[in-house]
């Protein structure tokens, strides 16, 4: 019997199917759209935390004073908070320009930058908001930060009462009316607009400018220190270098008395990429389930068939129709049930996916939030296809060999 044949027949037996079947298919369908909208999803996030952790840079370490859980000397974790008996005076806390001046003789240290920061209160016209003021090493800023310009410059170094604003904070805060070279005032001293970030929601100024415009901020003193290293593979290398110098210089003999501590991007963008695989396994194999159960509804459906159409197999087989015949169109069919599931699973999935995404960045007020986009890859949705398509001959294989095997005489006799 010509493949043609096989087709037209197994189509003809799903079209004429009864109820069972296509509630089997309706099975399939929520199956495969389940795997569709969470992998999509799972995977846009996981897409968009990277993106976010890209934007902070791999290659750029932050040292803080005080203590921190997530970062102990040699970058282990600490379990406890500062000793209460440290020796450690409240003016030994700070960092300063001596710490930037150690770092800056470091191997595979590349730029560094000390910064002060606070908040401070910022008018344009008639409308004033608190802003988050930082003051910037105007001399290497732009080398060491990953902010993109939307217009403008960076600050440089005959900058004095100049400032870059974030993108956002001059879009929403103060709904885009802050045109470039505008003059703004903070703190009562006015400030003349050099550049616009695409995005960020602060305001940033020349370092020695922002100790004047700030509240206790000492002359020598630094919120924190961004270090530029140039091999990120050695990072983690670096960090315990950092903590080590830092320790001698300000004369930090315990490990208990570490008044600082050192972030490493690299180890939390690795933490969370993992997280987030995880998460996606997890979730897939949740929605895994429900195409376990299609599957075991295709089998029992074809047993059904099987035994409905007793008496047409055998009349096929006394026609002169093979036992691969009849195992070639029953196997087709169940494949068909399959990939009707299948496309249709693909449409919910591909639906589903997307009013998640946009009630994940419409209720969370933005594009940018976690569940707020989807990743629905052409791989993804043939992978799902075929997989569909395959859990559906496989389900029906038994059946069809059953089918296959029977003998035409008892066929014919079967009521």
């Amino acid at each position: 019997m010509k493949l043609k044949k096989c087709f037209n027949l197994a189509w003809n037996i799903l079209i004429h199917s009864k109820l069972r079947s296509w509630l089997t298919i309706i099975g399939i369908i929520i199956g495969i759209a389940a795997v569709v909208s969470i992998i999509s999803i799972s995977q846009g996030a996981q897409q968009q935390l990277e993106d976010r952790l890209g934007s902070l840079g791999a290659d750029i370490l932050t040292v803080s004073p005080g203590f921190s859980k997530a970062s102990g000397p040699m970058g282990g974790f600490r379990e406890g908070p500062m000793d209460s008996d440290s020796d450690s005076s409240d003016e030994q806390k700070n960092l300063t320009v001596k710490d930037v001046l150690v770092l800056k003789n470091l191997d595979n240290v590349k730029y560094v930058m000390g910064q002060v920061s606070g908040k401070g209160e910022m008018t344009y016209l008639s409308k004033t908001a608190s802003v988050s003021v930082t003051g910037v090493d105007e001399s290497v800023w732009k080398d060491i930060t990953y902010d993109e310009l939307a217009s403008g410059r960076f600050l440089v170094q005959s900058d004095f009462f100049s400032v870059v604003l974030g993108g956002r904070l001059v879009e929403t805060t103060f709904e885009n009316k802050i045109p470039l070279n505008g003059k703004i005032t903070i703190e009562g001293k006015s400030f003349k607009v050099v550049g616009i970030l695409a995005d960020g929601n602060g305001v940033y100024m020349p370092l020695d400018i922002a100790r004047t415009v700030l509240e206790d901020v000492g002359e020598e003193e630094f919120s924190s220190i961004s270090v530029k290293i140039e091999d990120v593979e050695i990072a983690n290398e670096t960090v315990g270098l950092i903590e080590k110098k830092l320790m001698f210089s300000r004369g930090i003999l315990n490990e208990k008395n570490v008044d600082f501590s050192v972030s490493n991007p690299s180890e939390m963008q690795a933490t969370i990429q993992e997280t987030t695989q995880t998460m996606s396994l997890f979730l897939g194999a949740i929605a895994a389930i429900s195409l376990l159960v299609g599957a075991i509804g295709i089998a029992n459906t074809m047993f059904t068939s099987v035994l409905e159409k007793t008496k047409e197999i055998g009349i096929m087989k006394a026609i002169g129709a093979k036992n691969k015949d009849v195992l070639l169109i029953f196997l087709l069919n169940s494949g068909m049930i399959g990939l009707v599931g299948g496309l249709g699973g693909i449409i919910l999935g591909v639906f589903g996916s997307t009013l998640i995404g946009y009630w994940g960045s419409t209720l969370s007020g933005g594009e940018s939030r976690m569940f707020g986009s989807t990743a629905l890859t052409p791989e993804l949705l043939i992978g799902a296809l075929l997989f569909s398509l395959i859990i559906g001959m496989i389900a029906g294989a038994i059946p069809a060999y059953r089918a296959s095997k029977l003998n035409p005489v008892d066929a014919l006799r079967y009521q």
